[in-house]
């Protein structure tokens, strides 16, 4: 396991399911952990004091990430308490609900965009300037963006495949200083489904992968600090798959 001491890492969508899983991994190595969260303030609390038991520091910041002046406060409250970011990790995003193109509303289209890729857009440039050469940044996108999602996903899945587009312009912008990675999760065990898919559909999406199973959250943040660390040191502009062999790329 990679020793991540003195490092500062800032989980976005930190407060719940695979955002938690990844601060509390990044702690786990010897990190510092900024997270934010949006509507899971307790889980958020409950993910700060797990964060501070491994003896390192823990700061937990509410903020809307479609909001400029919340980024740039989420940015000014980390740097001011670490001083620095050595990893961004970009887990906030969501799917807000399945809706077809013929019955969606422009709203709906442009709060999927705003809530998963111009966040991700204005996080980036608020934090590029204070992560020191070495750096890196971690990206989510989804299996929807490989294979254009589920039923009703169009705009999320839109919205993934640009962040793995993004992904890949980005490590070419800031190579070699700051590497920059993407995950493309398939079926995992987290709120996303247990809101958006039902039952019978997730026992059969995990019936047809290899492995026969869901992953978790903790599976996930394994990769995200893997690929976040100098153990990945020759990798940048990667999408990287996990979804137990469901979907080959």
């Amino acid at each position: 396991m990679q020793n991540m001491k003195n490092k500062t890492v800032l989980v976005s969508g930190g407060g719940r399911d695979i955002g938690k899983a990844c601060a509390i991994e990044f702690a786990k190595r010897g990190a510092n952990v900024a997270l934010t969260y949006f509507s899971s303030e307790e889980t958020a609390r409950m993910a700060e004091a797990e964060i501070r038991s491994y003896g390192v520091e823990a700061l937990s910041i509410k903020a809307d990430l479609t909001l400029k002046s919340d980024v740039e406060s989420v940015i000014s409250k980390t740097v001011s308490k670490f001083g620095k970011i050595d990893s961004l990790i970009h887990v906030s995003g969501g799917l807000i609900d399945r809706v077809k193109i013929a019955e969606m509303s422009d709203e709906h289209w442009f709060k999927v965009m705003n809530v998963n890729l111009t966040s991700l857009f204005m996080m980036c440039r608020a934090s590029i300037p204070h992560i020191p050469s070495g750096g890196s940044i971690v990206t989510f996108a989804s299996q929807a963006a490989r294979d254009g999602g589920g039923p009703g996903a169009v705009a999320y899945a839109t919205s993934k495949g640009a962040i793995m587009t993004f992904t890949r312009g980005l490590a070419k912008e800031l190579g070699p200083d700051i590497r920059v990675n993407s995950l493309c999760p398939g079926m995992i065990s987290t709120g996303f489904h247990d809101t958006f898919t039902q039952d019978e559909v997730r026992n059969k999406v995990a019936g047809a992968t290899a492995l026969k199973r869901e992953g978790t959250s903790e599976e996930v943040a394994k990769l995200t600090a893997f690929l976040a660390s100098d153990e990945s040191s020759y990798m940048t502009g990667n999408c990287v798959d996990i979804n137990a062999g469901l979907f080959f790329s």
